[in-house]
């Protein structure tokens, strides 16, 4: 996303550069991390019943971490909301600033909406996937955040092969997968899990349609994080595991 504003001339390297994003952790330590390489201050606003182990890694990346109240989506006061608004009070205010030889530039990265995101799995992670399997996929599990990951990846293997099924694999509670079913969002129960479980159909995922849906209650879940990190060595999040489940 960082490269595609570059492109799109939204941020330059080697200029000030602001990013902003709200997201429930996992982007918002990524954008933080790469803009730190690429030399772009970062700005997180999140939910503040996000794991502190998240907020502390946002900071420990470099990032300022601002904390909302969590309230649904449609509530303006929603960490996205928050997040556009606080991007353009940022833009107008640098523009306004006198005396200042390169304005700061502010780039909203919207994960959500930006389509940047799906073409990173479109171009990076489905092509890895198909070269370390060897082409021999019966099926790819994943569960919906942004929806950038599963829509991106099923893009890429959809365009080399019909054979291998493309899963959506969500934990209780999420809209999304009554969406693909019955053509309502509708969400029932709730999860532990953080930054998964869709409750509206975002730029990433309009146009996508998964073969099967699983739905995976935390039950499930974390038995399956237990194992992986005793026998595999990893310790991994909700999200995750949730995966590995639907797997």
């Amino acid at each position: 996303m960082i490269r595609a504003a570059e492109r799109d001339g939204l941020l330059t390297r080697g200029q000030p550069g602001i990013i902003v994003e709200g997201t429930a952790g996992n982007t918002g330590i990524g954008l933080a991390l790469a803009g730190q390489v690429f030399g772009y201050d970062t700005v997180i606003v999140l939910a503040d019943t996000q794991s502190e182990e998240k907020k502390q890694l946002l900071r420990w990346a470099g990032a300022r971490v601002i904390e909302v109240p969590a309230v649904p989506y449609k509530n303006p006061a929603n960490y996205v909301h928050v997040a556009a608004r606080l991007a353009d009070l940022l833009a107008c205010e640098s523009s306004a600033t006198e005396g200042q030889q390169q304005p700061q530039q502010v780039f909203y990265a919207n994960q959500w909406d930006n389509l940047a995101n799906r073409m990173a799995h479109v171009e990076g992670t489905g092509p890895e996937i198909w070269e370390q399997t060897g082409g021999q996929l019966d099926a790819f599990s994943c569960a919906m955040g942004t929806g950038g990951t599963l829509s991106g990846v099923a893009q890429f293997l959809r365009s080399v092969t019909r054979s291998t099924h493309v899963v959506l694999t969500d934990p209780c509670g999420a809209a999304v997968k009554s969406f693909f079913e019955k053509g309502e969002l509708a969400g029932c129960g709730s999860s532990i899990s953080e930054g998964i479980g869709q409750g509206r159909i975002t730029g990433n995922i309009e146009g996508f349609v998964p073969d099967y849906c699983f739905e995976i209650p935390d039950d499930e879940m974390l038995p399956v994080l237990h194992d992986i990190q005793k026998y595999d060595g990893l310790a991994l999040g909700g999200s995750a595991g949730i995966n590995v489940a639907g797997g």
